[in-house]
């Protein structure tokens, strides 16, 4: 950073200055650890003659295993993308007006985990339900290592519960996928053919004024060659809405190359390959008992209401561990 030109990109020198930013901060936690762990020594050898000192001892030991995990989670991002932004969809499958309703549920759910871990989330597009919830939703959950941990989140997570759109009060099972791609900067990664695309605007729904209800100001864009369809209804003005569409574009074009190249890898290998959006990743069963339980890792929760609020820490974290194990 303190070489001769270095500022003249400002682009490139954003990004190494952000890059020393995460180092330092990393840097300050190890040290910061270090002395506490190393105080713990001596805490533990005065209350073993006072035994008053031992709540202190056992805060002392838990702020340093805390820290600790959050340390340790750290060194589970290595992807390319892993450190930066993500574009979080959620999407309704089967189930009809409850599957709408549980969409809803899971964006409720990821932007409270977004917001427990200090992200900034902007929500790009909801599509609403006839009857309930919502059809799909796009945001981008912006912070350090947003787009690895909400990798983990990726998958179709299916509900369990009695209907509260039955009359009947029946059980009923219902599905919402969540697609995770990496926020990239137009550099050139992806190649985007405008004659591969179908742009059309339509009226924005939904809270906003006058103004988008009067205008046809919300973009849709159709990448005809690979059928990802991207909608951006946030901003006031038809271009700015483009604009936000279009990085959407490219950023899922980006997530499918990674897939695809991921896919190889692990046919090469002969392993088996758990990364797809297909995949059922989590269940969620509210009767005829209570139970959180992830499919990839078998780690589970009794308290769903907890879950449902942002508490995704542990599953996220057993996962990541899982992969970071399965990569060695």
């Amino acid at each position: 950073m303190q070489a001769p030109g270095f500022w003249d990109d400002a682009e490139a020198a954003a990004k190494v200055s952000a890059e020393h930013a995460r180092a330092g901060k990393r840097l300050e936690t190890f040290i910061s650890l270090q002395a506490d762990v190393d105080d713990l020594d001596g805490l533990v050898e005065m209350a073993q003659e006072e035994p008053s000192l031992e709540e202190e001892v056992s805060e002392h030991l838990a702020s340093v295993e805390e820290r600790l995990a959050e340390l340790e989670e750290q060194r589970l991002f290595s992807g390319r993308y892993d450190s930066g932004d993500a574009l979080v969809s959620v999407n309704a499958g089967a189930g009809g007006t409850d599957a709408q309703d549980w969409t809803e549920m899971v964006l409720r759910m990821l932007m409270r985990w977004a917001e427990r871990r200090g992200f900034s989330v902007e929500l790009l597009e909801a599509s609403a339900g006839e009857e309930a919830g919502i059809k799909s939703a796009t945001m981008k959950v912006s912070g350090e290592n947003a787009y690895g941990l909400f990798g983990a989140e990726r998958g179709v997570h299916r509900l369990v519960r009695l209907s509260p759109f039955d009359s009947a009060h029946r059980r009923q099972t219902s599905f919402a996928g969540v697609e995770v791609a990496p926020v990239v900067a137009d550099t050139g990664e992806v190649e985007i053919n405008e004659d591969d695309l179908q742009v059309d605007t339509y009226r924005a729904s939904g809270a906003g004024g006058q103004h988008v209800n009067k205008t046809d100001s919300a973009v849709r864009i159709t990448h005809r060659p690979t059928g990802i369809v991207v909608q951006c209804q946030n901003e006031r003005s038809q271009s700015s809405n483009r604009a936000t569409a279009m990085a959407m574009l490219r950023s899922k074009l980006v997530e499918k190359q990674e897939r695809e190249r991921a896919e190889e890898i692990a046919r090469e290998k002969g392993e088996a390959q758990d990364v797809n959006f297909g995949s059922q990743i989590r269940s969620y069963v509210l009767h005829p008992y209570t139970m959180v339980k992830d499919h990839r890792t078998s780690h589970e929760m009794g308290d769903v209401q907890r879950v449902l609020d942002g508490d995704l820490d542990g599953f996220v974290r057993a996962y990541l561990l899982r992969a970071a194990a399965s990569s060695t």
